[in-house]
């Protein structure tokens, strides 16, 4: 039994100088994200955890109050580095990617007047009370003015004065993101241009439900 209990003094006194090491490698991390030191000390403190936990258990049949698995050191770096590449940094992953998602659906309008009104509340809605407020003069003004009010997202969109039509969104692998300095203002097909390199991953379809089938919809339970 004395060799046990030897082994359980080591087992515990390993714990200890782990902790002692995780905590003076946090106060030299001050705060830092994902960092090295820190986790190669954690990693040793569970261990070690784990080791005095296992030998209790044999010698005593006790155990202690830490609910701990042993970890792999190996597999313990292949987690750090997979942790630091998916900070935005791309550290760890040589080949980072770059993802385009475009997105199309058109419109009809029913009453361009009707229309024009409801983008004009909208604008008066976001206009200070002492300030005048313009007209709304076109459908893409109206438009416009509707994204700007809302969210930017075509959910700004979702109003009774404009019927969706058809529309479909693009997921792409692209090699160098968007450069908006590259495109005159006025340019409105350029950025969504395609590339030779570009590599497309799939394309969704948008069909809206007509006014009957949301009809013939409603009558059934999925």
């Amino acid at each position: 039994m004395s060799d046990q209990n030897a082994e359980l003094d080591a087992a515990l006194e390993r714990v200890v100088e782990a902790a002692r090491a995780h905590l003076t490698a946090v106060k030299a991390a001050a705060g830092r994200i994902d960092d090295d030191d820190v986790w190669q000390a954690y990693v040793d403190l569970n261990n070690a955890s784990f080791a005095y936990d296992e030998k209790l258990l044999d010698a005593y049949g006790e155990v202690t109050p830490w609910d701990v698995e042993s970890i792999d050191p190996d597999e313990a770096d292949q987690r750090f580095l997979a942790g630091e590449a998916g900070d935005g940094s791309g550290a760890g992953d040589p080949y980072p990617q770059v993802i385009s998602v475009r997105q199309r659906r058109d419109y009809r309008v029913p009453s361009v007047a009707a229309l024009l009104r409801v983008a004009e509340t909208a604008r008066r809605s976001s206009v200070p009370d002492d300030e005048e407020v313009g007209p709304v003069e076109s459908v893409g003004e109206a438009v416009l003015e509707l994204l700007q009010a809302g969210d930017g997202s075509l959910a700004s969109l979702d109003v009774p004065e404009l019927e969706p039509l058809d529309g479909l969104l693009t997921v792409t692998e692209v090699e160098e993101p968007l450069d908006l300095e590259a495109f005159d203002d006025a340019d409105g097909s350029g950025p969504f241009a395609p590339v030779e390199t570009d590599q497309l991953v799939g394309r969704l379809d948008e069909h809206p439900f007509l006014p009957d089938e949301e009809d013939d919809h409603a009558g059934h339970n999925h």
